[in-house]
C-alpha cells in the first residue's frame, strides 16, 4: 500500500510540475503581446454607393487591433460622389488607412 502512495504522490508531483512549468513559459512567451506584421494590406473595394462601407470598414478595424502594423486600404473601384466623400471621412478619421483609387493600387513588382 506504501508503494501506491508514493507512486501517485510522485504522479501528481510530476504532473503540477509540469503545469507550473508550462504556465511559466506561456506568460514569459506572451508577454511580448503580439508581434507586429509590417507591410500587411486589408483592403476593402468599393464600388458605387457601397452601402455596408462603414460597417466593413468597422470589421476592419477590429481585425487591425489583432494584427498590430497592418494598414486599411479602402479601394476606390467606381464609387459614387456621396460615397466617395464617406470613404475619404472614413479614411481621414482612422490612423492606419487611406483611400486609393483603384489604378493607383499595385502589389508586386
Amino acid at each position: 500500500m506504501a508503494l501506491l502512495q508514493d507512486g501517485l504522490i510522485s504522479f501528481f508531483s510530476a504532473v503540477g510540475l509540469t503545469t507550473v512549468v508550462w504556465l511559466l513559459a506561456g506568460a514569459v512567451l506572451h508577454a511580448g503581446g503580439r508581434p507586429a506584421v509590417p507591410g500587411l494590406l486589408l483592403v476593402l473595394p468599393l464600388r458605387g454607393e457601397a452601402l455596408a462601407m462603414e460597417a466593413d470598414v468597422r470589421e476592419l478595424r477590429r481585425i487591425q487591433g489583432a494584427a498590430p502594423g497592418a494598414r486599411i486600404v479602402l479601394a476606390d473601384c467606381g464609387l459614387t460622389e456621396e460615397a466617395r466623400s464617406m470613404a475619404r471621412y472614413l479614411a481621414d478619421r482612422e490612423d492606419n488607412a487611406e483611400l486609393v483609387s483603384a489604378g493607383e493600387f499595385h502589389l508586386g513588382n
